[in-house]
């Protein structure tokens, strides 16, 4: 069987943070692809705002280099299962994959999930240990969990004899050995161990053309762009193919324009071989798993598989007192127009109707998928509401059931009492505690993922911030108690519409924690804060302090008021309950009781009490 030589697919896999993204800056500089005078950004793969200030991988991202006469083809792809979509058609495209781990962490859920999806492909395997110049780094612990991690996972023989580098990708070196003094400062033993191990594509482009979508992009000019690979044959500009659909319809179209990818850039190409990885323009309406074939052969690979969405949440138009003052795109055509513009590169989000003309219900898979395209629409622009977030529940054999994510938490070992007992109340099942005497204590467990749903911040208050926890979807089961995931303090709600004042907030803050400051504009029916008990209570925040032409005793005291928590986005949509919308503006996240007058809302709970 022939085979490429010149080429080399590669997927780059790792938990969230364990630096693939620096790793594929220091191996794009090392191996001179980059033009001298360009400029290269730190994690320059990491293009979309959002990405850099969180420093995670949303989009998987493209890239090549030339290795002593190799081109090797890299994805660099997200760790974050909310984003495993991505991950999981990627192994289609790749003959390995290069597993970055840790030297201090070890292995994570998402390592799991990731290395799981690579398995199930075959694909060959290489284990970067990273960040070996941590002075807490414990490279043969961490080894050992990787080997363990795929014994555990199924690993075939081929896969279990894995090669392992030792690296610092932040500072540019790598070794063999596991002793950071024999650190180089090269990365040439990441890329002669992929040359070496990874399987070098199969050489069939003389049969017809059989290419594959992968992944989409979206352009103005040129409308749906296709990336994938050529399984099979020859594609040339000019072509004409055939374009077999997920429902089996097939559609003629022109080949228009062919782009490769190399370094940071797509170049124009005229043709592209069995074995290359390529963007295809030219069809409106191009999906994800679908099959571009020789006309005279239209033969349909295997469709990808995609993950189905377990979260959902209603998008709505904004309604409230504050409409239409803060965003440039209000109205539910363009709430709609901007969500279905989604659903082109999207393949992991749903967009459904409601009966409502304002109002559409969007699933994905998870809170942080959801929550980055809602904070992409608010610096777009957009003002809107959304409601709170709602797990998928499935029918299975007859059976209810409810996505259970699997979570791991490393805390100092003072905090485990605390979070065994607030994760019990939430359902959870523990899977496995490891102590290893450090002072710090690895928990497993398996929870529904209703019960994580406004746990993260809770976590945080119960370990004081230095707990850190890490969730993946595990599997479906039965639902259990419905009583989970509801919040369990009330909120404080305003009264009147008008502007915060230092004296209202002082009045009431002794009632629970305030969420606006003095100044800050209210309405009446808003959340400006959490109470202290289980109800919810209505308090007057705009009252100003009475003035009297009699001097007071204690008239040069000046007033003062505990800092008041400003809530993120994320917080926002954690802390919400179902009776509360979640206000999005380009300026502001604001929560506020679905119902804003006070006796309708009274009115509301006795006849559901009733019902």
């Amino acid at each position: 069987m022939n085979t490429r030589k010149d080429i080399r697919n590669i997927a780059i896999i790792a938990h969230v943070d364990h630096g693939k993204t620096t790793l594929v800056d220091e191996l794009l500089k090392q191996s001179n692809t980059l033009d001298e005078r360009a400029k290269m950004d730190e994690r320059a793969m990491d293009s979309n705002d959002i990405e850099r200030e969180r420093g995670i991988t949303i989009l998987a991202k493209n890239t090549a280099v030339d290795y002593k006469g190799t081109r090797i083809n890299i994805l660099d792809t997200p760790g974050h299962a909310d984003f495993g979509g991505e991950v999981e058609r990627i192994m289609k495209m790749v003959d390995g994959v290069v597993l970055v781990v840790d030297a201090y962490e070890g292995t994570m859920p998402q390592t799991r999930f990731v290395l799981k999806k690579a398995l199930e492909q075959h694909l060959i395997p290489i284990v970067v240990v990273n960040k070996i110049d941590k002075p807490s780094a414990r490279p043969e612990e961490v080894v050992d969990e990787v080997l363990n991690l795929f014994i555990e996972l199924g690993a075939d023989d081929d896969q279990l004899d894995f090669p392992v580098i030792y690296a610092s990708a932040v500072n540019g070196t790598s070794s063999l050995s596991d002793k950071y003094e024999d650190q180089e400062p090269t990365m040439d033993h990441i890329f002669d161990a992929v040359v070496e191990h990874v399987p070098a594509p199969v050489d069939n482009s003389d049969e017809p053309l059989q290419f594959q979508v992968s992944l989409l992009d979206y352009n103005e000019y040129v409308g749906r762009i296709g990336i994938g690979r050529v399984f099979r044959g020859k594609i040339k500009v000019g072509d004409t193919v055939t374009l077999i659909k997920i429902d089996g319809s097939k559609k003629n179209f022109r080949v228009t324009k062919i782009l490769g990818f190399f370094g940071l850039s797509r170049v124009e190409i005229n043709e592209a071989k069995a074995g290359d990885l390529i963007a295809l323009s030219g069809m409106e309406d191009i999906f994800v798993g679908e099959t571009v074939t020789d006309s005279g052969h239209p033969e349909a690979l295997p469709i990808l598989h995609i993950d189905e969405p377990t979260i959902e949440m209603t998008f709505l138009t904004n309604n409230s007192p504050f409409a239409g003052k803060e965003g440039k795109y209000v109205t539910s055509a363009k709430l709609r127009d901007r969500l279905y513009q989604e659903l082109q590169t999207d393949v992991s989000l749903k967009v459904t109707p409601t009966d409502s003309p304002d109002a559409f219900v969007v699933s994905g898979r998870g809170e942080l998928h959801l929550a980055i395209l809602i904070e992409n629409m608010r610096r777009e622009g957009f003002e809107f509401q959304v409601s709170r977030p709602k797990v998928i529940i499935r029918e299975i054999d007859g059976v209810k059931c409810e996505p259970f994510e699997r979570v791991q938490i490393d805390t100092p070992d003072e905090y485990t009492g605390s979070i065994i007992e607030a994760l019990g109340s939430r359902k959870a099942e523990m899977a496995d505690m490891v102590t290893p005497g450090t002072g710090q204590t690895r928990l497993v467990f398996l929870v529904p993922a209703r019960g994580l749903i406004g746990f993260s911040t809770e976590f945080l208050s119960i370990t004081r911030g230095y707990g850190i926890i890490n969730h993946s979807f595990d599997e479906y089961r039965p639902v259990v108690d419905s009583s989970i995931g509801r919040r369990r303090n009330g909120a404080l709600v305003s009264t009147d519409t008008g502007t915060a004042t230092t004296y209202g907030i002082m009045n009431v803050e002794d009632r629970g924690t305030i969420f606006v400051h003095p100044g800050t504009d209210v309405y009446e029916g808003m959340i400006v804060g959490e109470h202290s008990r289980e109800n919810d209570l209505t308090v007057n925040i705009v009252k100003a302090k009475q003035l009297t032409n009699v001097r007071s005793a204690t008239k040069d005291q000046t007033a003062v008021i505990k800092r008041p928590r400003t809530l993120t986005l994320e917080e926002s949509l954690e802390f919400m309950d179902e009776d509360e919308y979640c206000e999005i503006t380009p300026q502001n996240v604001r929560i506020r009781k679905q119902i804003l007058d006070k006796s309708m809302r009274a009115k509301e709970a006795k006849k559901n009490k009733k019902d």
